[in-house]
């Protein structure tokens, strides 16, 4: 074959790729059991280069996409050979995971004898173990949050290991939906493989690599002109966590941008230590938030989200930070939280280069609700999970928008109906918290609020940033409203955990976006 790129053929490709990923999405949140899965979409699909270089992804959670190119290398660390049938599964958050209920699922692509691709998916498992239902905990070690998994075989040349499946099972409070979760996952490869060998017969293995390969460097090249495009100089911003649930509070996370040509250093030189309780994020989440903002900065459909993108990027993280975590830290709301407020620095920096771009704060939180028990109805165990959607930044174009998630999340919400068709929960109230947007020339979206009742006694944590300092504005806007935490009307603070009887009440009002422009009186 020639060894020129066709524009057109480039593009058709990276469809081809994509829509191999969405597919994989689709069969997995079809065949799964927990609604986290099934009605959130806590899920992310992807497919890797034979070295493990993210190739192409579906449009699913920023969070993981980023971060799953180190589980698929530890994976290929763990063994010297992956054989064709094998599927292995792993979350270890220090060996390419996030935090213990994200659990990955790695499988070679082979094609007449020879491995060509991988194909994976991340899950957020709604229970993993751990000292709280749900594996949400206010943990102080990696230890309480969950069972570890190391990068392990599952599947082995296509026959489940159901003796590490037991194991697995019998360290949940919920097997049957767990494993109805794994069977979806690996349902997924299946596709994704089933659908690469197909594209590989049907074009042949050189065209389809020699695509592939274009890809990378597309996305390489774009990139570069991107960066080009910013002013040189040295660009400088910090935000803070407000706390780590264990009296710690105001936690520094610094960025300084460099930009120099068409390079960018990326430093969170400055950053404070990592911390007592589970707002540690490990170098992978700080990756993905990296490629996330770079990615979102540069817009258009026509960019492919791949290993590309962050080739002419140098990111330094300090090892033992927030941003760069060592075990045992405890990680449970690095993925969810810290991870919100990286990328607020990395934008807050990027705004003094692309002033009339980069929005004002989102609402900078998941306002993680996780709620556990067991079903008087049915006496099995029961693990709620949810992420509440709240503000987004508004920017020199326009307002921001409400009641949506935003930033490292990507997911739906739980719809009442199949909240309380599956769990003891009544939803009292789902509506726009009006009002807290930031005010501006534009303003920020509003948050949310969402209240439920427990219909039995349970335990419930919450984890949750932004009830203290608020969302910035930019350009002379006004911050976002903060959120709140009130359990029967009482305020709680943006960390809780504990049992609470039959009847409470818990009421999650999240934070506005901040608002852009100075405010226009009359």
């Amino acid at each position: 074959m020639e060894e020129r790129v066709s524009p057109i053929l480039l593009e058709v490709y990276n469809n081809r790729f994509a829509q191999i990923a969405e597919e994989m999405g689709a069969v997995l949140q079809r065949t799964a059991f927990s609604p986290n899965i099934k009605e959130r979409r806590d899920f992310s699909c992807a497919i890797f280069t034979a070295d493990a270089e993210l190739l192409a992804q579906a449009a699913h959670i920023p969070v993981h996409l980023g971060s799953m190119p180190l589980s698929v290398k530890s994976a290929l660390e763990a063994f010297e050979s992956l054989e064709e049938g094998d599927v292995v599964v792993l979350n270890d958050p220090f060996r390419g995971g996030t935090h213990l209920p994200d659990v990955t699922a790695v499988a070679p692509v082979y094609f007449e004898g020879e491995l060509l691709f991988f194909v994976a998916n991340r899950a957020h498992h709604a229970d993993v173990g751990g000292m709280s239902a749900g594996s949400m905990p206010l943990s102080t070690s990696l230890f309480q949050e969950g069972i570890v998994i190391p990068p392990v075989k599952l599947v082995k040349r296509g026959r489940l290991d159901r003796e590490l499946l037991d194991f697995f099972l019998a360290n949940v409070r919920n097997p049957y939906e767990r494993e109805g979760d794994f069977a979806a996952q690996l349902a997924a490869l299946e596709v994704g493989r089933r659908r690469l060998v197909e594209l590989l017969r049907r074009y042949g293995k050189e065209e389809v690599l020699f695509y592939g390969r274009a890809l990378l460097d597309y996305a390489e090249r774009l990139t570069r002109s991107f960066v080009r495009s910013l002013p040189d100089g040295v660009y400088e911003f910090e935000d803070l966590v407000e706390d780590d649930g264990f009296g710690r509070t105001d936690l520094r996370i610094r960025v300084k941008l460099t930009v120099e040509g068409e390079r960018l250093r990326v430093d969170f030189t400055g950053t404070d230590p990592q911390t007592l309780g589970p707002m540690n994020a490990v170098r992978a989440i700080t990756l993905s938030a990296v490629l996330y903002s770079v990615r979102s900065l540069m817009g258009g459909d026509e960019v492919p989200t791949n290993a590309g993108i962050l080739r002419p990027i140098e990111v330094i993280t300090p090892k033992g930070s927030l941003v760069d975590a060592e075990f045992p830290a405890a990680v449970a709301g690095g993925n969810v939280e810290t991870s919100q407020r990286i990328v607020d620095a990395l934008l807050g920096a990027f705004a003094k280069a692309l002033p009339e771009v980069v929005p004002a704060a989102s609402q900078g939180t998941m306002n993680n609700l996780v709620i556990g028990g067991t079903d008087p109805q049915t006496g099995e165990a029961f693990s709620y999970y949810e992420t509440v959607g709240g503000g987004t930044g508004a920017w020199s174009g326009g307002g921001g928008e409400s009641a949506i998630h935003s930033h490292m999340t990507n997911t739906l919400n739980t719809p009442v109906e199949a909240l309380e068709f599956a769990y003891p929960l009544m939803v009292r109230e789902y509506s726009i918290r009006v009002g807290s947007g930031g005010e501006g020339l534009h303003r920020g979206g509003d948050g949310l609020v969402r209240e439920v009742e427990l219909l039995t006694d349970a335990e419930v944590t919450i984890l949750s940033e932004r009830r203290r300092i608020p969302p910035y504005g930019l350009a002379g806007g006004l911050p976002g409203a903060v959120g709140r935490n009130l359990i029967n009307g009482k305020p709680v603070g943006g960390k809780f955990s504990g049992r609470l009887p039959k009847g409470t009440v818990i009421r999650i009002e999240t934070p506005g976006g901040g608002g852009w422009g100075k405010p226009q009186r009359d």
